[in-house]
């Protein structure tokens, strides 16, 4: 390998762990809610309603707001918006660390969850316009892990709680997020971008009128309603179902959620042998499917609960890889493609809103084992998009002349 071809391969994979970084410390501010959860009920007086408000924030706003935000990161460029959203989210943090009560905190959140849409917006895409095509495959699967690295991290960060407090932690993450949006904007450059200059109202238009994106949206959201009917109320299930202490439910939990991110480079690298997007996504969302069946039927052994969770994790990681890599694919215009990964985030951050409210009904009224029924409903529509998205890339590929890879 020449000396320009090697110093070139280790400048897209060092922009590559610069964005992914930046995707990881979002999803920390995710995830500090919940490891503060205990502290901020006591301290602030919150009510358990309040808290769960706190928590969904950010799905919320995902989930009106993700096309919207794509077209931000088309118009304005992706590392731009990615920065800003890092800005936003430290000046979220630091007004949620000055916030006097429930409803200052709630506003902190919302902003942050702006921030925290322009980043997962735009960081993926700023990955598919920085580095060459025969990486993306890998490289959208370092970026994939940065969900479950973010929260695993977050909670391995909540004995901070207890040397700064939570609001002191709050600010820390403010300092750390706008530092790292400094660093993010000197180390990686803004891709060349084919502005459109058409109305927004006709991109708005192409993107809503072409079917792959919207396939993509309704597997990210099956996808994440999966997941999330899981481990939204996995730790509840470990204690009331089999007895585990709350302590020991949460390290089971966050251990499942950290091998989510070892499913994500496998799939990223089994794509880079060749296997088909299509066989992936169903290998994943049917092991997800089993494992959920075995986790919510076991017979009071934790050892093999434990066995399965991981393996629901593992399997899990393989889906979001593909789909993210196959935006690119499927966006209408090369100029749309920020506006297709947010429409894919929207339908994201609507499974993470139906998946646990869904499960929790589930449990209400029929008990724990009907989450598993409700996952293998989620699954089922998962398959038949699969079906509709493998026959949408064989047409497109076949427009062009190529074959299926």
């Amino acid at each position: 390998m020449s000396s320009a071809r090697l110093e070139a391969r280790q400048g897209s994979w060092s922009a590559i762990m610069m964005i992914a970084g930046a995707g990881i410390l979002a999803a920390c501010q995710v995830g500090k809610v919940p490891a503060a959860g205990y502290v901020l009920q006591h301290d602030m007086g919150l009510s358990m309603q309040m808290l769960s408000w706190l928590v969904s924030a950010f799905a919320v706003v995902g989930a009106l707001g993700g096309i919207a935000a794509g077209f931000v990161a088309d118009r304005m460029g992706y590392r731009r918006t990615a920065v800003g959203g890092l800005l936003v989210l430290a000046a979220g943090s630091l007004a949620g660390a000055l916030a006097q009560g429930a409803a200052g905190l709630v506003a902190a959140r919302i902003l942050e969850g702006l921030g925290f849409l322009g980043v997962i917006v735009a960081a993926p895409t700023l990955i598919g316009r920085t580095v060459p095509a025969h990486v993306q495959d890998r490289a959208m699967a370092v970026w994939s892990t940065f969900m479950p690295a973010g929260l695993t991290i977050a909670m391995l960060a909540a004995p901070l709680l207890t040397l700064l407090g939570w609001r002191g932690f709050w600010v820390l993450n403010a300092v750390v997020l706008a530092g790292y949006a400094a660093l993010l904007h000197k180390s990686v450059e803004e891709p060349e971008q084919r502005l459109s200059h058409r109305p927004m109202l006709l991109d708005i238009r192409d993107t809503l009128a072409a079917p792959g994106p919207w396939l993509l949206w309704g597997l990210f959201g099956t996808f994440t309603a999966t997941f999330f009917a899981l481990f939204g109320l996995l730790p509840a299930y470990l204690t009331d179902h089999l007895g585990m202490s709350a302590e020991g439910a949460s390290i089971l939990s966050a251990i499942a959620v950290a091998v989510s991110a070892v499913g994500n480079i496998a799939g990223g690298q089994l794509r880079n042998w060749g296997w088909r997007p299509g066989v992936l996504l169903a290998l994943g969302f049917v092991a997800m499917a089993l494992s959920a069946a075995g986790i919510f039927h076991a017979t009071g052994s934790a050892a093999a609960v434990l066995v399965l969770c991981v393996l629901f994790a593992f399997a899990s990681g393989l889906v979001p890889v593909v789909i993210l890599a196959s935006a690119s694919h499927h966006a209408p215009r090369p100029e749309l493609l920020g506006a297709t990964m947010g429409l894919i985030m929207q339908g994201n951050n609507i499974g993470l809103l139906v998946g646990p409210s869904a499960a929790g009904v589930a449990v209400a009224a029929f008990g724990w084992p009907a989450v598993s029924v409700l996952i293998g409903g989620f699954v089922l529509a998962a398959l038949c998009l699969i079906i509709a998205f493998g026959r949408l890339s064989r047409a497109s590929l076949s427009r062009y002349g190529m074959r299926p890879r």
